[in-house]
This record gives structure tokens, C-alpha cells and sequence, in this order.
């Protein structure tokens, strides 16, 4: 809501510029410091119930995205998260206008447009680990190209999930795909860092995608591009079909973990299923996370309303706990 930001427009600038000069002055440390300087210009959660919830907006359908930001504000979220394909499948085609537009409407409505996911879904000739060097060219300018969408919501980090554009194609071995992947990744990151972007590795399940299916192979990618705004993003769902149990996946990465997707193994929202919230919020609690707990969800069937007032009052719920 309103109380979410209570920063003026000064301050809010001189965060900007803060995080962007200590994007581009890390680059070249370790991973570990780039880290503990990111976190260092990170602003404190602003809620005293702690945690800030944000909601992925393709949860409700074709519903205007004003309509969108106000629901969302009234359910209690203060952010909302953006799949790109939603607004057009070619982010280049994104109008300047459009973009002020939708900017404008989040902010009226109380929230903040908080991260892209999705990246490269309903796109075409784009793969982060193609053998073709014409493709990993495309696709990390691509990638800058959603990074300018990012920056000009007013986003600070970019999900990358994207599973079949990151498939291993036939013939390309998983030490050659890291390969593939670490150029397009390398190429893209120095502009996201100018515009203030972190870059969010999201590894999802085997059954999802046959590269960086888990926390672990997702962080191996990470150290690898050694940039400090390349980091990992938790998600429930994909956590679930993992042998170790979800607080420890935590705990073992949190010094990579930038941003968190919160739902159930049914696909649904958190307090929807079985899985419970307690244990998990006291490990994102012990690794200090403050990022946004974002819900995002594949089975829409409940209705988006329902999915996202169910969803945010089970997780004020645990927090309370």
C-alpha cells in the first residue's frame, strides 16, 4: 500500500544512483562481496509486519492491468510482478508511452512494479543455451532490451525461468550449454547493472526443463558469469522437487538470493495445498532475506481474486506465527 515508500522523489533517486554505482563497482570482486555490497544499498523492509508481498499479474488473465494494480493494492500487496508477453509478446514493441502509462497506473493504485519473470516466453529465435552464435547474440541484446522495460517500471530485478528457451537442445552437452549460457549472460548483465537490474537465475524442475533444474546447478551457473547483479531466485514449487528440504535449500544459497516466489506444489498459492509456510518463513528470516515474497501460480482455476486474497492471508497468517 501507500506506506509501502516513504522515501521523496530524492531520495528515491539518489538509491538509484546508489545501486547503480555499486552494480558497476562491483563488477571484477568476488561474487560473496558483490553480494554484501548490493545488500548494503538495498533499503530496509518499510513494513513493520515484515515481509513485502507482490503478486504476478498474469494471475488474473486478460484483466486490464490498472485493474490489476488496484486489486492488488486492496488485497494488501505492494508490489506486482510483470510477465512481459502480457503486455506484448515483443518487448521492443512496448511503446515509451505504454510504459509511462502503466508505471503511472501502479503507482495510483498504491503498488510497485517489481520484477519481470517470464522473460523470454511467447518469443521467437531467442535460446540462452542455442548452439548458434547468432541466436545467444540475439538473445542477450534481448535481454538488455527487457532490462530497459525493467528499469522504466521502476523494476529491480529480471526472473529468469524461461524453460523451453533454455532447454539443452539436441547435441549440446550440459558443460557446453553452461558455456553457451555464460556468454549470453556476460554479454547482458554490464547494461542491466548500468540500469540497476539484478538478473535472477530460477531453477526449475527436472520435469520443467533439462538445464539448471536445481538451487544448486542454478548457483554453479551463477559463479560462473561471476557478475554481481547475476543472482538466484528461490521458488516454492520448483524447491518441492528437490530431495533436500526447502528451509535448507534456503539457508545453503541465501547469499545468493535476490528474489523469492512463493506458491504450493498443486501449482496453486501458498495456503492453498499442503505445503506449510511456517519453516520456510523462519529460514528466509535466518538468512536475513529482504527482498519481496512474490505469489506466483500455474493453476488459475480457483480465479485470480480468489488466488490472491486466499493467498496473502495465509502468508499474514504464518508471518503472525
Amino acid at each position: 500500500m501507500n506506506e509501502a515508500r516513504q522515501t521523496t522523489q530524492g531520495e528515491e533517486a539518489a538509491f538509484d544512483s546508489r545501486r547503480s554505482f555499486l552494480l558497476r563497482a562491483a563488477v571484477g570482486m568476488g561474487t560473496v562481496a558483490a553480494g554484501a555490497a548490493l545488500r548494503a544499498g538495498e533499503p530496509q523492509a518499510a513494513s513493520p509486519r515484515g515481509w513485502k508481498y507482490s503478486i504476478c499479474n498474469e494471475t488474473f488473465g486478460d484483466r486490464p492491468q490498472a485493474e490489476i494494480f488496484q486489486f492488488a493494492a486492496q488485497c494488501g500487496y505492494r508490489g506486482v510482478e510483470i510477465a512481459p508477453f502480457t503486455i506484448d509478446p515483443d518487448v521492443r514493441k512496448i511503446t515509451a508511452a505504454t510504459r509511462a502509462q502503466l508505471r503511472q497506473q501502479a503507482e495510483q493504485a498504491g503498488v510497485e512494479l517489481v520484477a519481470l519473470h517470464w522473460l523470454l516466453a511467447k518469443t521467437t529465435g531467442l535460446h540462452l543455451t542455442s548452439p548458434d552464435a547468432a541466436v545467444r547474440r540475439e538473445t542477450a541484446a534481448y535481454l538488455v532490451e527487457l532490462g530497459r522495460f525493467c528499469h522504466d517500471l521502476g523494476g529491480k530485478i529480471m526472473v529468469f525461468g524461461s524453460p523451453k528457451q533454455r532447454n539443452l537442445l539436441p547435441g549440446v552437452s550440459r558443460a557446453k550449454g553452461l558455456q553457451y549460457a555464460v556468454e549470453v549472460l556476460r554479454s547482458a548483465l554490464p547494461t542491466l547493472a548500468e540500469l540497476g537490474v539484478i538478473l535472477a537465475l530460477e531453477p526449475l524442475s527436472h520435469r520443467t526443463t533439462n538445464f539448471m533444474s536445481t538451487a544448486a546447478e542454478a548457483v554453479e551457473l551463477a559463479e560462473m558469469v561471476d557478475l554481481p547483479n547475476c543472482r538466484l531466485l528461490l521458488d516454492c514449487l520448483a524447491m518441492s522437487t528437490e530431495a533436500t528440504p526447502i528451509p535448507d535449500l534456503i539457508r545453503r544459497h541465501s547469499k545468493w538470493l535476490a528474489h523469492f516466489h512463493a506458491n504450493d506444489p498443486n501449482q496453486q498459492g501458498p495456503g492453498m495445498g499442503k505445503l506449510d509456510f511456517v519453516p520456510i518463513f523462519q529460514a528466509l528470516r535466518d538468512a536475513d532475506y529482504r527482498g519481496w515474497v512474490s505469489v506466483e501460480v500455474f493453476d488459475t482455476r480457483p480465479g485470480g481474486e480468489t488466488i490472491a486474497r486466499r493467498s496473502i492471508e495465509y502468508l499474514r497468517q504464518v508471518e503472525a506465527r
